[in-house]
């Protein structure tokens, strides 16, 4: 092709392009956060092969708060996308999917077949039990958030749920807890973690906290409180909030259960 064709190529391109279309590009600041929690799934992943388990639960620990950062974010700075949408949950995918279930494996999975080939089984398919419901929950998730109620979570969400997990192997580590108990419980705690994801509990979603609303003096109190209570003792208290907020939906489930009969009971008296 000549000089004089490829011009005219690229003239007849430009007329056939409608007049006001834009490439279509992403949004910086709230991608950069979501890429920063990946990158903190897969270091915990990497620190998890290289037996530094501690760190391993801190990178979830930080990739939970990135992701609660950038969807605030994305709202606060009317930077949302579909693209944002999709890397979003392809991120929770790694850093509350896959990373807790590899962590829980490298930590005491692999060494549950010192005790029976039986048990190794029984680890390795609890911790693929938990990879799998992460991946259900979040497609649930994406296919239902447009008629869910914004206040509440149908089933444990995937970032507390790998909270639990973390936590579980922090305070284990730092405690120096081992042992066969002490992998069973690690074991049930994760797969239990992935049943309560494919539940339907309700759990808080706490999105209707209004970050930008002014605060009475007295309640800016509450911050140096939590951060103090964490504080004495980051493991334990860690562990005891994550579990809690998973305890929470089968219990709400049973309170409203027991109310409704109750209720029924003594309309029926009536």
């Amino acid at each position: 092709m000549g000089a004089g064709q490829s011009r005219s190529f690229r003239v007849s391109q430009l007329a056939s392009t409608p007049r006001g279309t834009r490439r279509k590009g992403i949004y910086l600041l709230p991608n950069l956060l979501t890429t920063g929690g990946l990158f903190a799934g897969f270091y915990s992943i990497v620190a998890a092969i290289d037996g530094n388990f501690e760190a391993a639960a801190w990178a979830v620990f930080i990739a939970m708060f990135l992701d609660g950062t950038d969807g605030r974010v994305a709202r606060m700075t009317s930077t949302e996308s579909e693209f944002g949408k999709e890397f979003d949950s392809l991120a929770d995918m790694v850093s509350f999917g896959l990373a807790p279930a590899i962590v829980t494996y490298q930590w005491g999975v692999e060494r549950l077949a010192e005790y029976g080939a039986i048990w190794g089984r029984v680890g390795w398919l609890a911790a693929f039990l938990y990879a799998a419901a992460a991946a259900f929950r979040l497609a649930r998730f994406n296919t239902n958030s447009a008629t869910q109620d914004k206040r509440y979570f149908q089933g444990l969400a995937s970032p507390p749920a790998a909270a639990a997990v973390a936590s579980t192997v922090w305070i284990a580590t730092d405690y120096g807890i081992e042992g066969l108990t002490a992998l069973v419980a690690g074991v049930t705690i994760t797969a239990v973690a992935g049943l309560l994801m494919m539940s339907r509990f309700r759990y808080p979603s706490f999105k209707d906290v209004n970050l930008t609303g002014r605060l009475r003096f007295a309640q800016l109190l509450l911050i140096p409180l939590v951060i103090i209570v964490i504080s004495i003792e980051p493991p334990l208290v860690v562990f005891v909030l994550f579990m809690g907020y998973a305890c929470f939906g089968p219990a709400d489930w049973i309170w409203r259960r027991q109310r409704k009969r109750r209720d029924s009971r003594e309309r029926g008296k009536a």
